[in-house]
């Protein structure tokens, strides 16, 4: 079984068409899994809905506590990626990794914002990384995978890429 944390981010953000605004009402895995026709066992737990510039050292334990606690040995986490690379760095720091796999994804645009989303692409390609690789904190975005503490967002470009 695949253990899916879900922490919100532009990944889960939805779009007020009369004020213009990106706000948060309920995760979009379930119907994300459902439309591409997942097999996968799944457990998916929302462990907070958030923009992850908010997120706190608080929140980040929180996450790392329920990565410690789950018996599943391969964990998804729904991520907002300007800091996706901290919380990596807090969980390969805080949670016993063997035998565990945890990849960390996220989206530059939200999945309400229909087939422009990179969402459903980050989510595929995290679910196959997790099953494959081996114990240790990734982050898998544009159908690549880093690992935790070799990656860094470039904002010029929008995209992951590797340090050096």
């Amino acid at each position: 079984m695949v253990q899916i944390f879900v922490t919100g981010g532009t990944f889960d953000k939805d779009y007020n068409f009369k004020t213009g605004e990106l706000y948060f009402k309920d995760t979009h895995l379930r119907e994300m899994f459902e439309r591409g026709r997942c097999t996968v066992e799944l457990d998916i737990k929302t462990l907070m809905m958030m923009d992850s510039l908010e997120m706190t050292d608080e929140d980040r334990n929180i996450v790392s506590h329920n990565c410690e606690k789950t018996e599943s040995i391969d964990i998804v986490i729904t991520h907002g990626t300007d800091t996706m690379v901290e919380t990596a760095r807090v969980l390969a720091n805080n949670v016993e990794l063997s035998p565990k796999t945890i990849v960390l994804t996220g989206a530059m645009i939200p999945y309400a914002f229909g087939h422009s989303s990179d969402g459903f692409f980050n989510l595929g390609s995290s679910l196959a990384f997790v099953q494959c690789l081996g114990p240790g904190v990734y982050i898998v975005m544009n159908g690549q995978y880093f690992k935790w503490d070799n990656v860094r967002k470039n904002k010029q470009t929008g995209y992951f890429e590797k340090l050096g």
